[in-house]
């Protein structure tokens, strides 16, 4: 078995490659060619925890695998990241475990390469300005992802903290061809925006309808059970799109509360969700109806994704002879 840690498997992934293969990954899934239950999680509710796990089956890619993840939000702010996870490959003709992986570096990546490919899909073609919501290891990625897809000039950056804000826009300024400053408040981040990155762990909305202009895209990722990143107002206006509408409606811990409370309190209904991204990839449904319209991505996650990643960060490691090899029988 190949076993890879995390600087590793950093080093493997390619951005460029990740986004396309999300594409690919996305369309087999909604083209009914991939396998993704919903995700299922043990609970540690002194901790306001979870560990779930998410196998996942893409063909396409040649992969069979399942991660195992940990949402620990009170971990935000301490040294421990608040996602955790390891990645189990198998060989889909054996069921032989192949590879061991961590999974935090794929979970943050894909997550962005996937907001990213939403961004190519469904928002304008001259955005330049990006309200990165977050100072944690998503807003990072999303930054680095989305700035791949469209001519960004601009990457604002808001949270709770200030100076983490400042922070992370300093870090982003030396990184990125793009300016990147920290904004006093997310409503300031977001006025005149032409993309919105929710990467955080609010138990309020962080993207407001107030707050918006006509023809944002939304990318809203951030997860914790019990609140929500997007408002009523901006679900009920927007043109919505998912991974996997099975997924993003289902029950606790796999659906998204942006969706399910809305639909819950009448104000829209299931069908308010216009597309899955891989109907977008295929073709099969169009995105974007004028400049003007409001559209939001809504990601909870799918084990496709995580398994296209580890079948390109598998296959260069492999490649290049990176990592290491044990026997466990």
């Amino acid at each position: 078995m190949l076993v890879l840690g995390r600087s590793q498997v950093e080093t493997l992934l390619d951005m460029d490659v990740l986004i396309d293969a999300m594409a690919s990954a996305m369309a087999d899934l909604s083209a009914g060619r991939a396998s993704a239950p919903d995700r299922v999680a043990a609970l540690v509710p002194e901790q306001e925890g979870l560990l779930a796990a998410m196998p996942g089956f893409v063909p396409s890619a040649g992969v069979l695998m399942s991660k195992l993840v940990s949402l620990f939000p009170r971990n935000a702010g301490t040294p421990l990241p608040t996602h955790q996870a390891l990645i189990v490959v198998f060989d889909p003709d054996t069921g032989e475990p192949a590879a061991l992986l961590d999974g935090s570096v794929i979970t943050a990546a894909r997550t962005a390469a996937c907001s990213a490919l939403s961004v190519r899909l469904l928002a304008r073609r001259d955005a330049t300005v990006l309200a990165v919501l977050g100072t944690g290891v998503q807003a990072r990625s999303h930054a680095h992802a989305i700035c791949r897809v469209r001519p960004i000039r601009q990457v604002r950056v808001a949270g709770r903290d200030p100076a983490k804000a400042a922070a992370v826009a300093e870090e982003l300024s030396s990184v990125l061809e793009a300016e990147a400053r920290a904004a006093s408040s997310y409503a300031e981040a977001l006025d005149g925006a032409h993309i919105a990155a929710a990467t955080t762990h609010a138990l309020e909305p962080v993207i407001r309808r107030p707050w918006l202009s006509a023809g944002v895209h939304i990318t809203s990722v951030g997860y914790n059970p019990a609140g929500r990143e997007v408002d009523d107002a901006t679900v009920a206006e927007a043109l919505v799109c998912v991974e996997s509408r099975q997924a993003a409606l289902a029950p606790f811990p796999a659906g998204s509360n942006d969706l399910l409370t809305p639909i819950r309190n009448g104000l829209v209904t299931a069908d308010h969700v216009h597309a899955e991204l891989g109907e977008l990839v295929l073709g099969s449904t169009t995105g974007r109806s004028s400049p003007e319209q409001i559209t939001l991505y809504k990601s909870v996650g799918v084990a496709v994704q995580d398994a296209a990643a580890a079948a390109l960060v598998v296959t260069a490691a492999r490649e290049q002879s990176i990592g290491e090899e044990i026997t466990l029988w």
